[in-house]
């Protein structure tokens, strides 16, 4: 009887420890290597359905820290228009929010709001880019940053976006920023671009590479004084920048010339060759040497010669499993690529499918002969 009382004790306490919140749990544990965590902040994450284990795991410190504010960070994410499991999902992803204190939070929301249209749009941005809304770091240089910005009559869709993906552009001194934006504009018009198109250009860049604005002048003027050496025109060069989405200005000089050095070497090609695969293919330019070798050893493995590279180097962009994939898929319906175009293979995989769905039709379609006999439906 004793035994059966004693099991029965011990399976009621465990079931009791499942109906505790964390802090329970955790309370009674004093291991030397671990901090303390705080009773109140744990609960209060406990009572917004918050999962403790998930924050214990990858953001423990949290929990360990003296001040927080987590009910006070709830009420400004609810009076945003946030539902319990948007403040339960922003407190899982980024649980540091809860120690930015109230009136900074509220002095970002301010901010924000001044690019963004509605607090519902706000809370958008915040569900999905919580680590950069509660950056809460330099407001006069964010202030500042965002009235330079709309000076510019930069969309607010655009500015909202920078903030969102890029914050660290915001934080730094707007001097930065305007000088970065001021080369920007010398090699739009010094290429060719015009001044009344200035500024679609600018928004088109920011949309497509959020993190121009990291990158300093001189990366800039260092990558396109070594293209202009290598010959390309002002036109072209235009053209690179645009199809690169900026991240022309992430490339060293060195890198490029290796990349160029082994493509000429590889097609066997002339320079005004060279300069034909690299305007058509300008990814060629930031792919390593490992790579660019993986992807033309693959070709040559599937049969592809290089006079075909020649024609169509944008499959170069693809990785030797998607060529291998698209070829054998081709090869089911009697193309064979190596006799063919590499046209069918290239763009993107909507691209291939309305080349393969073209093929597929053609092989079962039979062609109509316009002096073959009609047959009525009873033969």
């Amino acid at each position: 009887m004793l035994r059966i009382t004693s099991a029965t004790l011990y399976t009621c306490s465990q079931r009791v420890k499942l109906l505790l919140p964390p802090s329970a749990s955790t309370s009674t544990d004093t291991s030397p290597s671990k901090r303390v965590e705080n009773q109140r902040t744990v609960d209060s994450l406990y009572e917004l359905s918050v999962d403790i284990r998930k924050v214990r795991k990858f953001r423990g410190w949290v929990l360990s820290e003296c001040s927080a504010y987590v009910s006070e960070t709830a009420d400004l994410l609810r009076d945003m228009g946030a539902d319990t499991t948007a403040i339960t999902h922003i407190l899982e992803t980024h649980p540091e929010a809860i120690l930015c204190r109230p009136e900074d939070v509220a002095t970002q929301r301010d901010l924000w709001l001044s690019v963004c249209p509605s607090k519902r749009q706000l809370m958008n941005i915040i569900e999905k880019f919580p680590a950069s809304f509660f950056t809460l770091t330099h407001h006069g240089n964010q202030r500042a940053n965002i009235l330079y910005l709309q000076n510019l009559r930069l969309s607010k869709r655009i500015i909202s976006k920078l903030m969102a993906s890029a914050p660290q552009s915001f934080s730094q001194p707007v001097e930065r920023n305007q000088e970065v934006i001021h080369t920007l504009r010398e090699i739009y018009l010094d290429l060719g671009g015009e001044e009344r198109n200035l500024r679609v250009w600018l928004q088109k860049l920011l949309s497509q590479n959020p993190y121009i604005l990291l990158r300093p002048a001189e990366a800039w003027r260092d990558s396109l004084g070594f293209l202009r050496e290598e010959g390309f025109t002002t036109e072209e060069l235009l053209s690179l920048v645009s199809s690169l989405r900026a991240s022309i200005a992430e490339l060293k000089p060195e890198d490029m010339q290796r990349a160029m050095d082994y493509i000429e070497a590889a097609l066997c090609c002339s320079k005004d060759e060279l300069k034909q695969v690299v305007i058509r293919c300008p990814a060629v330019l930031y792919y390593s040497l490992p790579t660019l070798l993986g992807r033309f050893q693959g070709l040559m493995d599937a049969g592809v010669t290089m006079d075909q590279v020649k024609e169509s180097p944008n499959v170069l962009e693809l990785t030797t499993q998607i060529v291998l994939y698209r070829i054998q898929k081709l090869a089911s319906y009697g193309y064979d690529i190596r006799s063919g175009s590499l046209a069918v293979i290239v763009g993107t995989k909507k691209d291939f499918e309305a080349s393969y769905g073209k093929l597929q039709l053609r092989q079962q379609r039979p062609l109509f002969n316009p002096v073959a006999p009609l047959k009525s439906a009873e033969d």
